[in-house]
């Protein structure tokens, strides 16, 4: 199939495209990052308005001088340039926080109030981040998956109704970052609100490839709070969003205390100011929120609808390459041209998931992620493992890690760099006994499975 280029604009955007790196021969090469899923590098436009800015820069709330005074105002009109970008309710709170994580974090410890009374319905699909931080404080369940790897509503509504109404939470990803699958989120609040749940939606992956429309409260397919990262969408500086309403923010005690939260604090009292402020304790982020707010506005220009046209067609055209590879299992693609983000997961049959990531590295310059994607059960289950499976590799310092390969791309992505990845995943596939002997040197002990990070081996 011909697909329609739009043309390199996007690719003038953002920073770093054309950076050189070193191969293993000692070539050097345009480096091709397939690992945005993980981080994108920033937009151009982020950067020149971090500089622009830079002296003006001052505190935040804290001080009547005219720097201070523009930078207060700057970061509170942050908050609107987000709002308006995913479509919150008037009544929501936007909270800045440092990332997707710390806002499920920050939501979890302000709804944990009723204790293991509640139930959170999370998902065999999500991100660990959207797993782990309701176990200790909620009872937690999880809806299952079709046989594709997709959400299953039939068990969602199946859970809800076996609960009876003690349901608080449903939490679910909006877009997989391993399979891609973008999630029927107005289907999902339907069914959370029929049942008098909310819904919180992990859109870390969701955010920065699609269009979002959390919709009014009054709506059946309202989106009650949703969290995303600005490092996921060309800005740098560590910031991330928290969304929803503000009574649910009002009752609950901060996981973060201190100054910039509170209103007057005596030895025997508290005043909390008012969320969002008062989950924004200490100094905050302003260059992390202009970054984010930067880049929105960037986004926005360019039409995040055609960002998705575009970066549809560019995962269309790498699973028809990588089909086309004897070898290499894609997951989940049994659909084609279903809604999904820019990216895809396989495995390459002789090769482990490091040494494809390592090769592809190493013999081109091309950056993609292996491993479990810090969504360990939903791979597990992609990978058809069982719990004696799962428990070796839990207590055997000889392990090999189990986990998939990933490519996962951006605006600034192209046709030919695909074509340049389906080369040589083709060639390796052709001579996999050679890169397996090559590249076994990934798999000895103390290299963590190609990590460099040793602290690190599974995401």
């Amino acid at each position: 199939m011909i697909y329609r280029n739009p043309g390199s604009y996007f690719r003038t955007l953002v920073t770093g495209c054309d950076t050189k790196v070193t191969l293993a021969n000692g070539r050097q090469v345009t480096a091709i990052n397939f690992d945005n899923a993980a981080t994108t590098p920033p937009l151009s436009p982020v950067i020149k308005a971090i500089s622009r800015f830079a002296p003006w820069y001052a505190s935040v709330h804290r001080g009547r001088g005219y720097k201070s005074i523009l930078t207060s105002e700057l970061y509170d009109r942050g908050r609107e340039v987000v709002r308006h970008f995913v479509k919150a309710d008037p009544g929501d709170v936007i909270i800045f926080t440092k990332n997707t994580t710390e806002s499920i974090n920050i939501l979890a410890y302000a709804l944990a109030a009723g204790g293991k009374e509640q139930v959170v319905l999370s998902t065999d699909m999500e991100h660990l981040a959207n797993d782990m931080p309701w176990r200790d404080k909620f009872t937690v369940d999880y809806v299952g998956l079709t046989k594709s790897g997709r959400l299953s509503l039939e068990d969602l509504e199946t859970k809800l109704r076996t609960y009876r109404g003690k349901v608080s939470l449903v939490a679910v990803t909006g877009a997989s970052n391993v399979t891609g699958y973008i999630n029927p989120i107005p289907k999902i609040a339907r069914l959370a609100h029929k049942y008098g749940a909310r819904i919180f939606v992990d859109g870390a992956q969701w955010v920065p490839h699609a269009p979002v429309n959390m919709k009014p409260q009054h709506s059946p397919e309202h989106i009650d709070f949703l969290a995303f990262s600005a490092h996921k969408m060309y800005a740098p500086f560590g910031t991330g969003v928290l969304i929803g309403p503000k009574k649910c923010f009002e009752q609950a005690v901060p996981v973060y205390q201190g100054g910039g939260a509170v209103g007057l604090v005596s030895q025997q009292h508290i005043e909390w100011d008012d969320p969002p402020a008062k989950y924004e304790a200490g100094t905050p982020n302003m260059m992390g929120v202009l970054a984010l707010i930067t880049a929105i506005e960037a986004l926005s220009r360019l039409s995040i609808t055609e960002i998705h046209n575009y970066e549809q067609a560019l995962i269309e055209y790498a699973i028809d390459s990588l089909a086309e590879i004897p070898g290499v299992t894609l997951y989940s693609c049994q659909e084609r041209r279903e809604e999904r983000v820019s990216l895809i997961s396989f495995s390459l049959e002789g090769l482990h998931h490091s040494q494809v990531a390592e090769l592809l590295s190493q013999e081109a310059g091309i950056a993609i992620r292996s491993g479990l994607f810090c969504a360990h059960p939903y791979v597990e289950k992609l990978l058809n493992l069982n719990e004696a499976e799962i428990k070796y590799y839990q207590t055997h310092d000889d392990k090999r890690i189990p986990g998939l390969a990933r490519i996962s791309f951006g605006i600034y992505n192209n046709f030919e760099e695909i074509d340049i990845f389906y080369t040589l995943l083709a060639h390796a596939a052709k001579h996999r006994n050679h890169y397996a002997r090559k590249y076994a040197y990934v798999l000895s002990p103390g290299r963590c499975n190609g990590s460099e990070k040793d602290a690190y081996p599974y995401c």
